[in-house]
């Protein structure tokens, strides 16, 4: 068991380490030992991989009335030199008991009774008042006493646990031995002792003796004795004799700051000497003031700078006596060379006060009985005699009362100091030149601090008269001019004057200013699509202050919310507005602005719209030319905007001259023009611009001069290419065609049916300049045929036919009749329709029907032959047929039906059953669908499917990893029409492996398997 967690109140632990031999000692002390504390004990010792340990029983008997009286004090002196044993201790021969005779000139003090028996604190204590400089080792040699020696058989009478003897003195070991045949040899400190002039062998009888003369502190040691196997040991204690002061200390009177010296002499060289103040013990630190100096058997006490808590008792103790004296430190008379005296200053100048006194006494300074301390402003200096308090710039809260005190003495040294102001005007927060500048309608309340002693009379004045309207307000500090409101008239010097001894005056100018005057209304000089562009003229009045810009608002003319244009001030009386609608009546209005504030908004300008002209007419070409005219044709202007457009102009020059004619005085809304009564032969130019609200476009140019000159152009047909085939249209349709052709000049068409004028009373033709016109309201058969068009130029001509073919249902076929009957079968034939409708036909419609009920099924169409076999008619029935034409226009009106009947006949024919073998339907277990691997997401249901076919039905069964499912909530299993499926609900990272699906009936069994795998959502 771990002693650490038990130590408290009865088991100390502790541990400590001598410096100079590097020794670390560990103690056990059990406080008050009890049976239960008995037992065997282990010390465990390790550094880094290193370790070893040390055991030991422990006896606890009951104490003894008498206890044996040992000296052991010069036992524990010894520096645990020697053998691996050395230092250790046998203390079982302290269980006997043992005759000590008393001493009866002086009992002599045991030491083995006063550590028995003391706290351990007082250990130290009691081992330098006996002389013990080894108290470790005492104390181990003090635990090795008490252990309880074992009997032993070749000893009668054994060594006693423990001798003392004085130092110089002489001892007697002595054991009784049981044999006295047996050899007996003696150690110290495990080293045999030879026979010597210091070491005496005695025998008597059983008796053996060993004498040690003339003992020295090397005697101090643990010898024991051996007689064959057995051992008996003891401890032997050397005294050493008691230190005696011979010459102790006196008493010392002295002064602060005086070195002090208490010295004392004792009776050995070297010896160990304790100092103590006022039964303190001092020591000897570095860092501290009190330093001990031994030569030889002197020993001293220096106390380099004594000061007043030095004074007390001190004294000097030995192991064999002490002595004491009293110390008293006081401080030496004050000499006073210098006096503070009482100054007068002005203010700002440097308050210097000077005294001297004796030297290195320090102090501190005071005003008015409080403490000053040293800052940036006052400046305290102490050098040798002198003191100096110094303050650079003196105000007025400096004057005072102040006085020098000394440390450590009852006396101070006063003076006065008393600062002196004339009266001035501080005018620092003003402007340049004292100017302050308010804003009209607002207050003005100016504050001037002013300074003085005594406090100078304060007179406010405006040029050479006194001002009754402003009124003036004096403080102990300050003087303030209030105006409750500034006006424009209020500008001006305004005189302030201190009166006292000195007297002051100062001039300060104030300055009203206010926010501009309006400007005046803006005018709109140009507007575009979107923009304008407006000026202004600055205000007549900016206020007082520099006009720092401008801002600029419009609104729409219907509206009352006014919109800012810009947030960044307008230095210049030019400003364009920008992203307005096109179309939208607005105005603008201007604000002046100064470093007071915003002026009131000017007048609004006059409304205006922007708008924008179109973009130039596109597509410009010549649409014809005379020998007196040139007809110009256009496309509208790609961007037309939300003026709209009023018109176009039409312009023409000669080649060679920049005069541009109007053509069209007024203006024209049709994209196509003649400019009429030019000379035949000239070149002209022509433009054409688009007019709106906002102005003309930019002109569109033909890019190339015009010849006036009428040109021979042949004629030519331009046949569109639908009607270069037969153009064909039903009956009743319209017809209307358009034929383009060129040909210039006056070109004449003319047309012809089959080689036949065409009679204009069914058939119109219109004509123009550039195309002709043939138009049928309701077309006929009667119209169709060639059309042929022939265009002349003078002797020029082109030709162009076209095919115009009108369409009609067909007529009924011919003569239907039945060829031949036999069993289920009827074979008939047709002659084609004597009417096509003008169309070829297309194919044939066949229906039949029973002569009982005549009702109609078709049973044949779209049949291009004109004969057919009708198959699969029922065995009794008798039969009616007939036949529709079809062309493009779709089937005739009206069809043709055989005139006699097909008569399906019964005899002969015996219907024969056919027999058929019982089917067997079993079947063994098949899977038709197999399960197929599958990839299933955590926590949402996955399901497996497959489809088996068998019978009788077979019994389906699950197994996830070759072990059945059954009864398990998270799996549900159903199977409809041979379909199986396996829900597993919300499947984990678990339900994962392979899953088998089998199948059993009385033929057999089947199984299909497939593995799932869970996926976890990242």
């Amino acid at each position: 068991m771990d002693l650490a967690s038990k130590a408290g109140k009865h088991l100390q632990l502790k541990e400590s380490f001598e410096r100079h031999t590097k020794i670390h000692t560990f103690e056990m002390h059990i406080i008050q030992a009890k049976e239960n504390y008995a037992g065997n004990y282990r010390c465990e010792v390790s550094y880094k991989d290193k370790f070893d340990s040390c055991s030991f029983d422990l006896e606890v008997t009951e104490s003894s009335q008498a206890a044996p009286s040992i000296d052991i004090r010069s036992a524990f002196k010894r520096s645990g030199d020697g053998q691996d044993d050395a230092g250790e201790l046998d203390f079982s021969g302290l269980l006997k008991r043992r005759e000590i005779k008393q001493q009866e000139e002086e009992p002599e003090v045991d030491v083995w009774e006063l550590l028995k028996n003391a706290n351990p604190s007082e250990y130290e204590k009691i081992a330098f008042q006996y002389g013990i400089t080894d108290l470790r080792g005492m104390l181990k040699r003090l635990k090795r006493m008490r252990r309880e020696v074992k009997k032993s058989a070749a000893f009668a009478k054994g060594l006693d646990p423990a001798y003392q003897v004085d130092k110089g003195g002489k001892v007697r070991f002595m054991v009784e031995l049981a044999d006295p045949t047996v050899e007996l040899k003696w150690y110290k400190n495990g080293q045999e002792i030879r026979p010597s002039a210091k070491y005496i062998f005695e025998h008597k009888g059983n008796q053996r003796i060993l004498f040690i003369n003339n003992c020295t502190m090397t005697d101090d040691a643990r010898y024991y004795v051996t007689a064959g196997d057995e051992k008996c040991s003891t401890e032997l204690f050397v005294r050493d004799p008691p230190i005696l002061v011979t010459k102790g200390l006196e008493d010392t009177n002295t002064y602060v700051g005086e070195r002090v010296e208490l010295s004392c002499e004792v009776s050995e060289d070297d010896a160990n000497v304790k100092w103590f103040k006022n039964g303190v013990e001092l020591t000897n630190e570095p860092k501290s003031r009190y330093r001990i100096k031994v030569e030889g058997k002197k020993h001293t006490l220096i106390i380099e700078e004594a000061a007043k808590n030095d004074s007390a008792t001190y004294s000097v103790m030995t192991t064999g006596g002490q002595s004491e004296a009293k110390l008293s430190v006081d401080l030496r008379p004050l000499k006073i060379s210098l006096a503070l005296e009482d100054q007068t200053v002005r203010l700002g100048q440097e308050i210097h006060l000077k005294c001297e006194i004796s030297e290195n006494v320090e102090g501190k300074w005071y005003k008015n009985g409080q403490l000053i301390e040293a800052s940036d402003r006052v400046k305290l200096y102490h050098k040798g005699r002198i003191h100096r308090f110094v303050i650079a710039s003196a105000a007025v809260d400096d004057e005072g009362e102040y006085m020098f005190v000394p440390d450590a003495y009852n006396i101070n040294i006063p003076c006065k100091v008393h600062v002196v102001d004339p009266p001035k005007l501080h005018l620092d927060g003003l402007g340049e030149g004292n100017t302050v500048t308010v804003v009209a309608g607002s207050k003005l309340r100016l504050e001037i601090p002013i300074t003085g002693e005594p406090t100078p009379k304060v007179m406010w004045s405006k040029g050479d008269k006194d001002s009754g309207r402003i009124r003036a307000e004096t403080y102990p500090d300050s003087s303030c001019l209030v105006i409750d409101a500034a006006e424009r008239e209020d500008s001006g010097p305004f005189r302030i004057m201190l009166k006292n001894e000195a007297g002051e005056a100062a001039l300060i100018n104030i300055k009203v200013v206010d926010v501009p005057d309006p400007p005046q209304a803006p005018n709109v000089t140009e507007v575009g699509e979107d923009w304008c562009i407006m000026t202004w003229e600055p205000p007549a009045n900016d206020g007082g202050s520099p006009i720092l810009g401008y801002f600029i608002e419009r609104k729409k003319k219907q509206s009352s919310r006014w919109m800012r244009l810009n947030f960044e001030l307008c230095k210049e009386t030019t400003f364009e507005p920008k992203k307005m609608i096109e179309g939208v009546a607005y105005e603008v209005r201007v604000f002046a602005v100064n470093a007071i504030g915003i002026s009131k908004p000017s007048m609004p300008s006059k409304s205006f719209v922007p708008l924008a002209v179109t973009s130039p007419p596109t597509l410009l070409a010549v649409d014809s030319v005379t020998d007196t005219s040139v007809t110009m044709k256009w496309r509208p202007p790609d961007h037309i905007g939300a003026a709209g457009l009023d018109g176009y102009v039409v312009e023409y020059c000669f080649e060679g001259t920049d005069e541009w004619i109007v053509a069209n005085p007024e203006l024209t809304d049709k994209t196509k023009f003649t400019i009429n009564g030019l000379p035949t032969g000239s070149k002209i130019l022509v433009r054409v611009k688009a007019v709106n609200a906002a102005g003309e476009s930019e002109p569109r140019y033909h890019p190339q001069p015009i010849l006036v000159k009428e040109v021979v152009e042949p004629p030519k047909i331009r046949l569109p290419r639908h009607l270069k085939q037969t153009y064909t249209r039903r009956v009743g349709e319209t017809v209307n065609l358009v034929i383009p052709f060129q040909g210039r000049p006056r070109a004449k068409v003319s047309w012809q049916k089959n080689g036949s004028p065409i009679d204009k009373n069914q058939i119109n033709i219109r004509n123009t300049e550039n195309d002709t016109i043939i138009f049928i309201r309701k077309a006929e058969r009667s119209h169709s045929g060639e059309y042929d068009m022939k265009v002349e130029v003078e002797n020029l001509v082109d030709k162009a036919t076209i095919d115009i073919q009108i369409v009609d249902r067909p007529g009924p076929p011919e003569v239907v009749t039945i060829d031949d009957v036999w069993g289920e079968n009827v074979n008939l034939s047709w002659k084609p329709p004597k009417d096509d409708g003008n169309a070829a036909i297309t194919g044939y419609t066949i229906q039949k029907a029973d002569k009982k009920s005549m009702e109609w099924f078709t049973v044949m169409e779209h049949y291009h032959r004109t004969c057919a076999t009708i198959n699969e008619l029922v065995i009794g029935n008798e039969y009616y047929f007939r036949i529709f034409a079809e062309n493009m226009c779709g089937l005739s009106e009206d069809a043709t039906m055989t005139k006699e009947s097909a008569l399906i006949a019964k005899d002969g024919k015996v219907y024969k059953y056919p027999v058929y073998d019982d089917f067997d339907f079993s079947e063994r277990p098949l899977f038709t669908q197999p399960l197929v691997n599958t990839f299933a997401v955590a926590g949402y249901n996955a399901t497996l499917n497959c489809s088996v076919r068998g019978n009788p039905k077979p019994k389906i069964t699950w197994l996830k990893n070759k072990v059945v499912i059954m009864n398990d909530p998270k799996y549900r299993m159903f199977s409809n029409q041979g379909v199986c499926t396996l829900e597993i609900r919300k499947p984990s990272p678990y339900d994962g492996g392979t899953y088998t699906c089998q199948a059993v009936n009385e033929l057999g069994e089947a199984e299909v398997d497939c593995k799932l795998e869970v996926k976890v959502t990242q």
